[in-house]
């Protein structure tokens, strides 16, 4: 399975992006999908989980303001961010995870200007 995401970009501090993440099969066989960010310099944090149950997971600086979904019928995984930051500024990576496989995306670029 491979991972493909999608939907970084510029924005302005106080705008909305969504990120999407699509597998090349079978997204719903994985448990947890979660999206994580990796600033320069600093390492890879989690940004939000969701479970197969719909349950979800997010870091406290992005608490009220990212929301994550997941449509298995589509095999996707998305990181709707509004009220962006400069600090949420980072390469957004998906990831997927089950018992058998622990898979990345190849990241996704999102800039905010101030």
């Amino acid at each position: 399975v491979q991972l493909q995401a999608s939907g970084g970009g510029v924005v302005q501090a106080g705008g909305s992006l969504r990120l999407s993440c699509v597998a090349s099969r079978n997204i719903g066989s994985f448990t947890f999908l979660a999206w994580y960010r990796q600033a320069p310099g600093e390492g890879r944090v989690m940004v939000a989980t969701i479970n197969n149950d719909g349950n979800t997971k997010y870091g406290d600086s992005v608490k009220g303001r990212f929301t994550i979904s997941r449509d298995n019928a589509k095999n996707a995984v998305y990181l709707q961010m509004n009220g962006l930051k400069p600090e949420d500024a980072a390469v957004y990576y998906c990831n997927a995870a089950s018992p058998f496989a622990y898979i990345w995306g190849q990241g996704t670029l999102v800039t905010v200007s101030s």
